[in-house]
């Protein structure tokens, strides 16, 4: 399961919780403007907006988790397992694989609107990348600092939803889990007191009592509540270190500790790393489970006309700075 949400500050945020069983070897990764994305059923792109984000690298190919692109457009791919659906190809159709497609996307798109031309003549075919990598059932957030849209490709065809809160998890369907939020109107940030049902004066005897009710679960419906309230109650101030800070605070609010979701066998559900990209400037941050301290990639760092990826292989190790 996953988590992904938005912020803008000053400047704007995107990034992700990844929670899953195990890791494909991830690598935070910067595709520069010049390295040629070969696709199945399009020609080759071998000129592009240069991308920054988290990725498994296999035959030199980097499949993007998600990604922010320099001109401040990010997606992110999130499981939707039951639900997504991928197509044949089809004639006269721009036919782009599962894994190809947040590549394809960034590649070309400078802001949302962008995108939405793109997906007018979009189909999502049934490809795997190899017979031995599993067809990753996704849907996808789609957001730069002024739009937000979630992509759900589905055996009724393509949705695409505008998404007023800024957050998605997994199941069910985006339109599903809007509606659902309507089951939480009721919680505040503040507390007011509630004598209607007792007739008696009752007294605020904790902090925090105006969010009483809202769910507390590792399930992606419940994660989507949590942490739409969380991100639209957060307030910090617009510099760099504190709207990195908040993010990922909001972030950790749902995140998922091993032992506490067991898929069988020896397999623990955990969230392997949290990522937040500042769109605007192309620096990615991110945790793992076992290192809490903040690292950061920026992608203007590097010389982005080449042709050659840059990989960084993620730190995983928990670093603990004595005071004494």
């Amino acid at each position: 399961m996953c988590t992904a949400a938005t912020l803008k500050t000053k400047d704007f945020y995107f990034g992700r919780n990844l929670d899953y069983e195990f890791s494909y070897g991830d690598e935070v990764v910067i595709t520069p403007r010049n390295y040629q994305f070969n696709f199945r059923n399009k020609p080759a792109i071998k000129s592009h907006y240069a991308m920054i984000g988290m990725a498994c690298v296999m035959d030199d190919t980097p499949l993007y988790y998600e990604a922010t692109n320099e001109k401040g457009l990010s997606v992110a791919g999130l499981n939707f397992v039951g639900n997504a659906h991928y197509f044949p190809k089809e004639e006269d159709k721009d036919n782009i694989c599962q894994f190809e497609l947040i590549p394809w996307l960034l590649a070309q798109s400078k802001t949302v609107k962008d995108v939405r031309k793109l997906l007018e003549n979009l189909n999502i075919t049934d490809e795997p990348f190899k017979d031995t990598l599993p067809l990753a059932s996704l849907h996808y957030l789609i957001a730069d600092r002024d739009e937000c849209i979630v992509l759900e490709c589905m055996k009724d065809g393509m949705h695409i939803y505008d998404n007023p809160v800024g957050v998605l998890t997994n199941n069910p369907p985006f339109n599903m889990q809007l509606f659902n939020l309507n089951n939480y109107h009721h919680l505040s940030k503040s507390y007011e007191h509630k004598t209607d049902a007792f007739k008696i004066e009752l007294n605020e005897y904790s902090r925090g009592m105006g969010s009483l009710g809202m769910p507390g679960d590792l399930s992606s419906a419940s994660r989507f509540v949590k942490v739409a309230f969380t991100r639209a109650n957060s307030l910090c101030n617009d510099d760099e270190m504190s709207s990195v800070s908040q993010f990922f605070h909001i972030l950790h609010s749902v995140e998922q500790q091993r032992g506490c979701c067991h898929l069988g066998d020896e397999k623990y559900e955990i969230t392997l790393y949290s990522s937040c990209c500042n769109s605007d400037k192309g620096i990615y941050y991110y945790t793992t489970y076992n290192n809490h301290m903040i690292r950061a990639v920026d992608m203007h760092r590097v010389n982005l006309d080449t042709d050659t990826l840059y990989r960084y292989t993620i730190n995983d190790t928990e670093h603990i700075e004595y005071q004494n």
